[in-house]
């Protein structure tokens, strides 16, 4: 801080800051197809996956943007995703977001690390893909005073780019974000925007809500609470007595909830005890976003905290999103489409729960009796700020006084009434301006809204624009588990001319590269809208066929399909682009010029656009005016990477320095001349950055395609070479541009052999198995030495063509090409699993390769659960407690459950032994987890098992009381079978153990009923057909093979069967179950420990 009084400073400073270090990212591509992550697809590709955190922290440098005046001090972290790294009220000495004193990542991000604290700026999808990557920024100072902080990306995920301005003000206590979201691409993208900052909590805070939020909802909408006051059971807690859940301290377990509905323009949140807070301030017309996230205050969320701080506490986030209410709710972005938006962040203090706010100001009014309690912050400067306090209609009080962020006006007024809805209080600035008004609403019953209904099976839908609507829906939300292919192919199956879906449809395969394949159904869609009249009123499909013929090389009729695209004006903007690009490529700049001149026309901020006409300005001669429209581009967006392109110069040299270390950024700009044909300058900025030591494949590639294009052949040839040399760690292909550059290299150079396997990746990538599996095999017989193509090899022949053995053999080739690669072993220990291979057969595999093993958490814990498979719990106990683990979220309770295992295991050995005081020690230790496992215990968690072996313990040391206490311990909980998805479902044998709980106190009737509810379930479910929840939210496990739902539940059910069965003394039917249920699965833990088991 520079501690300053007037005005505004922005500067940029180096700051050290304890940092816990990560692993390298995994050079195994990642396609975690079925992974459902915040509610929707948890998809990496082409993003690499980090999933190791050290620890033990080291001092690290970072290269921080400041801002500062009078009242606020902020600092930004482009390292670290652009991130609000500290929001500071220099009036209170209070850090109105969360600031964490060290960086403390833990697996939270969609590829791995995430850090807690500050503001992060979640899109385009939650978490951010890029989260824990750097971002190009800059600094400004601006004409009025002000300062800005710039951060800005083109992800790599879908191609978008963002940009985020934060501003602060002279003499105003609040930071003004810019937000400019843009699709760069031809195809319409989604994306959502939730902005998220870390509140810090304890017992005395509460989310500030407004006040006509009367109902939240969770992810999906698949829940819904009463808000405030919840009463009914949420997030598997009973809050029926009536619970504050705004309320910190009141929300014991993770916990999501977002604002139904609100006409209100702000959130946040409140620290009575501090007497200070946080709110957020945007138009709720395109902010509707409000929502607040919590690990919870039990020792679930404790753990959470200790993983991502070191002394700094817990916090909440209370997120606020836009054009987005819910996770997952993604808004569509035309092609080449930019959407923006406004938010402010602000501090406020004194004045408790805010009923509204402003940018200008916060008020909050109270009635108690006769006497109407008036506060009002404002968040600037504000001399002369003029109060009213109105009853039915008429002044009853006023004020004029100066009010700014340490001047806050708080007032009793007497004679107010006793019905609030009869007062209104309104803020005026001196000039005259109302800043806001707030009229009490009258109490009434407010109808809980219902829960979102799943998509039905394709079959089960009623119409075609069912199908049409159902389809989009899953697009639009990247559905992690329903295909939307699946409800496109069953409306044309009832109706093949349907034009929706054709156009759908035909789009959907040319996302995934299949070109001639997508043509026919776009000349369908045209062959129906045309059936009357040749001028539909939607010329989508016309604007899709363009497309589809360019990306084929037929650009004539590319040319052809897009000018009748422009028939109608929600097209034009596109076609009339890429129109431009057609004719600049065929060297007529003038009609390329005049065509982007009728683009910008209908997109102005088409930053794509732009910069064709800059280039086709600067081709022209006409060099003065492409400087001024570059300069006006900057102004729009001044972290455009062409318009710095088009200034040459300084300009130029500068950028290509930002791209060098930023492979995908440079292919971008190259690839957005290359589509208008420019190759010499798509190769010069190719060229720039391999000069500054870029090589990356796909740069060498795109340059020998350029090349190719411009005649200059040997000079292309050799760029494949390179390309062909370049180290491949982290190469991920994923660009339609990418599949035609690397179709061309291959069909150039057939020895190609990690072209084919780039080629390999980016199909399966795209769900094209059978030319991804070609090109692999095609990689491999060239080069058997390269693991990786081995390894994709094994998962595809598992998961796609129900190859099992062809997959182990692939697999043990990886692993022996690169025996320290600890991802491969665990994937094919994981295979020697689903391959049915016991813990005696994969164990001594793992012990060979120990070092390898204790890389990887996950693997370790595989390894630590052989040993209590084979019942060396003993040992596995302390290999437990001799790691520090760190759980990803969402996959939380497989440590403890190996933790628990030992020791209640090792407990009933000691009973064995007839040593009970050790049981009982042994028991007592299994209910409390230690921080090393990096997880705490779930509220709720159930332990049923662990108490009922208490009992029998304490019983035998003759300690009647303690052993009934711990008897009717184990007779409570969840007594309702369940399915077997997730860490917190009910496991059946700890209803199996609440009977035999039941069965010690002597109620033998609690306890069959038990037993028959086990055996119910199971006869009733053995046989069902298993999906994933539609309204999944996480899962626990990144699936690397296809699971059979079906033989899960299967073996679920024969488990639990055999659990009631066992109950009730039918000895001889259980172990039939058991039997059965392990020939599915023989690594079954609760199947091995119940096998055999005698009753007492």
């Amino acid at each position: 801080m520079k501690n300053v009084t007037e005005g505004v400073a922005v500067w940029r400073e180096d700051v050290t800051i304890p940092t816990y270090p990560v692993g390298k990212p995994d050079k195994n591509p990642m396609f975690l197809e079925k992974r459902v992550y915040q509610g929707s697809s948890g998809k990496v590709y082409p993003h690499s996956v980090i999933d190791k955190i050290g620890n033990k922290k080291e001092d690290r440098v970072y290269h921080a943007l400041c801002l500062e005046n009078k009242y606020l001090y902020v600092m930004v972290l482009p390292e670290l995703g652009g991130r609000i790294q500290r929001a500071y009220d220099k009036t209170n000495h209070y850090d109105f977001v969360y600031y964490n004193h060290v960086i403390k990542p833990a697996l939270v991000g969609l590829a791995g690390p995430w850090i807690s604290g500050g503001i992060e700026f979640n899109w385009p999808q939650h978490h951010r893909p890029s989260t824990f990557d750097p971002v190009d920024c800059d600094i400004r100072k601006n004409e009025d005073g002000s300062c800005t902080v710039i951060v800005s990306e083109i992800e790599n995920m879908f191609r978008t780019k963002g940009m985020a301005s934060f501003t602060i003000f002279p003499d105003k206590a609040y930071i003004r974000i810019d937000a400019q979201l843009h699709n760069r691409t031809p195809m319409p993208q989604t994306f959502l925007w939730w902005a998220n900052p870390a509140v810090p909590v304890n017992d005395d805070t509460q989310s500030v809500f407004p006040p006509d939020v009367h109902a939240v909802m969770d992810h999906g909408k698949r829940d819904v609470s009463r808000f405030p006051i919840a009463t009914g059971v949420y997030y598997k807690q009973d809050y029926s007595a009536g619970v504050d859940i705004s309320r910190y301290k009141n929300i014991p377990v993770p916990t999501s909830y977002m604002a139904y509905h609100s006409d209100y323009d702000f959130v946040g949140g409140y620290d009575h005890g501090k007497k200070a807070g946080i709110l957020h301030v945007a138009d709720h017309h395109i902010s509707p976003g409000k929502k607040q996230w919590t690990w919870g205050c039990g020792d679930f969320g404790k753990a959470w905290d200790r993983n991502l701080t070191d002394d700094d506490g817990p916090y909440v986030e209370l997120m606020t999103g836009c054009f987005t209410d819910n996770q997952p709710d993604f808004t569509w972005l035309a092609p080449y489409e930019e959407k923006s938006f406004t938010q402010y962040f602000m501090p406020y203090k004194e004045i408790g729960m805010v009923k509204c706010a402003e940018v200008d100001a916060a008020v909050s009014l109270e009635l108690h009796d006769d006497i109407a309690e008036v506060a009002v912050y404002a968040t600037g400067d504000q001399p002369g700020m003029r109060v009213v306090l109105e009853k039915d209609g008429a002044p009853l009080w006023e004020t004029t006084e100066d009010l700014s962020p340490v001047h806050i006006l708080k007032k009793s007024v007497d004679h107010a009434g006793t019905d609030a809805t009869a007062l209104t209080l309104k803020v005026f600035t001196a000039a005259g301006k109302q800043v806001l008004s707030y009229t009490p609403e009258a109490e009434k019953i407010e109808k809980t809204p219902d829960p979102a209904k799943a998509c039905p099976p394709p079959e089960n839908a009623a119409t075609n624009e069912d199908l049409f609507l159902y389809g989009q829906h899953i697009e639009q939300y990247r559905h992690a588990t329903y295909l939307p292919e699946d409800y496109y192919l069953e409306g044309l199956k009832r109706d093949p001319t349907d034009a929706r879906i054709n156009n759908a449809y035909g789009l959907l395969l040319l996302r995934r590269g299949c070109l001639k394949e997508a043509e026919p159904y776009f000349r369908a869609a045209i062959a129906k809208y045309t059936r009357s009249n040749p001028n539909p009123y939607d010329s989508e499909p016309y604007y899709n066929l363009g497309l589809c013929l360019q990306y084929q090389g037929k650009n004539k009729d590319a040319y052809d399909a897009y000018y009748k695209a422009t028939w109608s004006g929600a097209w034009q903007a596109a076609s009339f682009y890429a129109m431009a690009c057609l004719k600049a490529a065929e060297g007529d700049y003038a009609l390329a010029l005049s065509h982007v001149e009728r683009s910008l026309v209908q997109g102005a901020h088409n930053m794509e656009a732009r910069a064709l006409k800059t280039a086709l300005l600067r081709r022209l001669g006409r060099d003065s005016e492409a400087e001024a429209f570059a300069r006006a581009t900057l102004s729009i967006d001044p972290m455009d990477y062409a318009a710095r392109w088009e200034l040459g110069g300084e300009s130029r040299t500068a950028l290509l320095d930002t791209l060098a270390p930023e492979a995908n950024w440079a292919i971008e700009l190259a690839l957005q001349y290359a589509g208008a044909g420019l190759f010499d300058t798509a190769s010069e900025i190719l060229e720039g950055v391999i000069a500054r030591g870029q090589s990356y494949p796909m740069v060498h590639y795109h340059l020998a395609a350029f090349y190719d294009d411009m005649g200059r052949t040997e000079e292309a040839s050799a760029q494949r070479e390179l390309a062909s040399k370049a180290p491949s760690d982290y190469c991920f292909p994923h660009r339609i541009e990418d599949m035609l550059a690397l179709t061309a290299a291959v069909e150039k150079n057939p020895a190609d052999a990690k072209g084919l396997y780039y080629l390999g990746d980016l199909w399966y990538d795209k769900r094209q198995y059978a030319p991804a599996i070609s090109c692999w095999e095609r990689s491999r017989d060239q080069d058997e030495t390269f693991p990786t193509t081995h390894r994709n090899l094994a998962l595809a022949y598992y998961n796609k063509c129900s190859r099992p053995q062809d997959a182990l053999a692939e697999m043990e080739s990886a692993y022996a090409l690169d025996e320290s690669d600890a991802r491969v072993l665990m994937e094919l220990d994981q295979l020697h699993k689903k391959l049915g291979q016991d813990a005696a057969a994969r164990l001594p595999i793992l012990e060979k390769h120990l070092d390898v093993v204790k890389k990887r958490d996950d693997l370790y814990l595989e390894y630590i659960s052989l040993y209590n498979a084979l019942g060396r719990y003993q040992e596995a106990l302390d290999m437990l407690m001799g790691r520090q683990f760190h759980p990803w979220e969402g996959g939380e309770g497989k440590v403890p459950a190996q933790y628990r295992m030992a020791l209640t295991e090792l407990a009933k050995q000691a009973l064995a032994t007839g040593d009970a005081e050790k049981a009982v020690e042994l028991l007592q230790r299994a209910t409390v987890y230690p921080h090393n496992l990096g997880e705490g215990k779930l509220a709720g968690a159930q332990e049923n098992d662990i108490y009922y072996y208490l009992g029998i313990a304490e019983r035998k040391l003759g300690h009647g009381d303690a052993a009934h206490a711990a008897f009717e311990k184990a007779g409570v909980g969840l007594s309702e079978p369940a399915g077997m998805m997730y860490y917190n479902d009910q496991p059946p044998e700890m209803i199996f153990y609440q009977g035999l709980a039941h069965r010690a106190l002597g109620d033998e009737h609690g306890a069959r009923s038990r037993f028959n509810k086990l055996i119910d379930y199971a006869e009733k479910h053995l046989t069902d057909i298993v999906k994933i929840d539609y309204f999944a939210v996480s899962l626990p496990d990144l699936q690397i093979f296809e699971d059979n739902l079906d033989i899960r539940n299967r073996v679920h059910c024969l488990f639990m069967r055999g659990l009631g069965l066992l109950g009730l003394g039918d000895r001889e039917k259980a172990e039939a179950c058991f039997s059965e249920a392990r020939k599915l699965d023989v690594n079954h833990a609760g199947v091995r420990i119940h096998h055999n088991m005698k009753l007492d």
